[in-house]
């Protein structure tokens, strides 16, 4: 949840070169409505690892996955399947104010069907749920839907963004790790 902030886009494109990070993933809300769209995309594309994006509320869907593809390093994952190291990167990027979501519940369908035993990190914009990224004044604003995906299909880690407020927040499901990076971004290793 950058939008289109370019000295926390700085400060991240300097981390994610580091060596000890392999890939990094954007959860949405790179830019304002697409305000500095390609300059920012350029910009994580110069980290020169790969790194997952999918749009969030302030982007325009079709404008983002044709940037991104004009990107070597760049992976457009919206309702997309990635592997890397072992683990099943499974990336939804619609909306973020919807309780319920009958196309997610249609996509996470399929992925159960097929992805059951995988290690998956999911990748969503908005929160799941009934967590601590989705609390906002004592109340959950999370997907239910996600929710209930996550229950069934037990993904090792959840990476969201869309609410500012919770952002930092770390929470744990069962066997799931739920975190929101913010605008900060998140070193996270995988087991």
């Amino acid at each position: 949840d950058l939008h289109g902030d370019t000295v926390f886009l700085k400060r991240l494109v300097l981390r994610a070169g580091k060596e000890d990070i392999d890939l990094v993933v954007a959860a949405g809300d790179l830019t304002n409505f697409g305000d500095k769209l390609k300059y920012i995309l350029n910009q994580l594309n110069r980290i020169g690892k790969p790194v997952l994006i999918i749009h969030g509320n302030h982007e325009d869907e079709e404008k983002l996955e044709a940037a991104v593809e004009e990107c070597s390093n760049l992976v457009y994952l919206d309702k997309k399947e990635w592997r890397s190291g072992g683990y099943l990167f499974l990336g939804y990027g619609e909306g973020g104010f919807s309780v319920q979501d009958p196309k997610f519940r249609k996509i996470a369908r399929r992925w159960y069907g097929e992805h059951q035993q995988e290690k998956i990190i999911l990748v969503l914009h908005g929160p799941p749920f009934g967590t601590r990224a989705d609390l906002i004044e004592k109340r959950h604003a999370g997907n239910k839907d996600f929710r209930s995906f996550i229950d069934r299909i037990k993904p090792k880690l959840v990476i969201c963004g869309h609410l500012h407020e919770t952002a930092g927040a770390v929470d744990q499901l069962g066997e799931t790790k739920v975190v929101n990076p913010g605008w900060e971004g998140m070193v996270l290793e995988l087991p």
